[in-house]
């Protein structure tokens, strides 16, 4: 069993829930899993992990499947999400297996789909008591259902466990008015509302997702995964994101 570690002084916040898109495994590239993107985000884990932070992640599939875009070919929407939700089980198995065999970290995988020979099947108390005990734990299959996002799943998990803040790493620092990469007048928030996302239609977390956070007051911030130390820089309260708060 992992000991715990002191919560750093500095650190603010306790426990937290990482979004990671599966684009990110992928690399420069996008597609696949790539081995030296795999390792990076590993090792953000790993810093957090040592300043006593309890760590759980949501990740996504989108770098092997996606159930939207496979819909629109021809499937069957539900039948496509379930593929979409196999993609992330096996994303969080390359994640698991990096941080234990690299980094020699204790975690758990833990699925919304039943598959016990791969990972242990997502039951919230047993969750809860391997992210105090020190685990991370990865939350891999999305929602177990069809017709919801990751994002969606990464809301969920964090009410249920009781996380602190949602950390969403993406490609750019933060949220925008507009894209970024095609404007260059784009316009960057500090701080909305959750409101403001949805008034605004902004591309931040799907509808679902942000009103499932604005119910439990559950802040959310956007970030670049970038720079070594980015994800530290967060819970340290230095990183300058954007925070979606009420």
């Amino acid at each position: 069993m992992t000991s715990t570690i002191p919560l750093h002084p500095d650190a603010k916040y306790k426990r937290i829930m990482l979004k990671l898109s599966g684009e990110m495994l992928g690399g420069d590239q996008g597609y696949g899993i790539e081995g030296d993107a795999l390792e990076r985000i590993a090792s953000e884990v790993a810093r957090v992990h040592r300043l006593g932070v309890q760590v759980s992640i949501v990740i996504g599939g989108g770098n092997i499947f996606r159930g939207a875009l496979a819909s629109k070919l021809g499937m069957d929407r539900p039948s496509a999400d379930y593929m979409g939700m196999l993609a992330t089980i096996i994303n969080g198995l390359a994640l698991q297996g990096i941080l234990e065999n690299k980094f020699n970290l204790q975690t758990r995988v833990m699925t919304a789909i039943t598959m016990t020979e791969l990972a242990e099947p997502y039951i919230r108390r047993r969750a809860v008591k391997h992210i105090e005990s020190g685990h991370i734990v990865i939350f891999a299959g999305g929602t177990g259902n069809p017709l919801f996002t990751t994002d969606t799943a990464a809301s969920l998990r964090a009410r249920e466990i009781g996380a602190d803040i949602i950390m969403k790493a993406t490609k750019v620092d933060g949220i925008y008015d507009s894209d970024p990469k095609k404007n260059p007048k784009a316009k960057k928030y500090d701080q909305l509302t959750y409101f403001d996302v949805l008034n605004k239609k902004l591309d931040v977390m799907d509808a679902t997702a942000i009103t499932m956070c604005m119910e439990a007051q559950m802040p959310i911030i956007v970030f670049k995964m970038g720079e070594p130390g980015c994800v530290e820089q967060v819970v340290l309260g230095n990183n300058t994101g954007t925070i979606v708060k009420s």
